[in-house]
């Protein structure tokens, strides 16, 4: 459970500096990833998916 909750502050540290640091690109993003097609936000998410959790499995082995 603290890993979870280490892995939930992370997040928010990470979207925050996003959101603090460069708003605009922050904003363009959003608009530029609201016109993708739902097909290839359903590949780079599941990608994601398989990239974080390799990410994890390295960084404990």
């Amino acid at each position: 459970m603290i890993d979870f909750l280490d892995a939930v502050g992370l997040f928010l540290v990470f979207e925050g500096l996003l959101y603090g640091c460069f708003p605009l690109i922050a904003k363009r993003v959003a608009r530029d990833v609201s016109g993708q097609p739902d097909g290839f936000l359903r590949i780079a998410g599941v990608a994601s998916v398989a990239l974080g959790v390799a990410v994890v499995w390295l960084a404990r082995g």
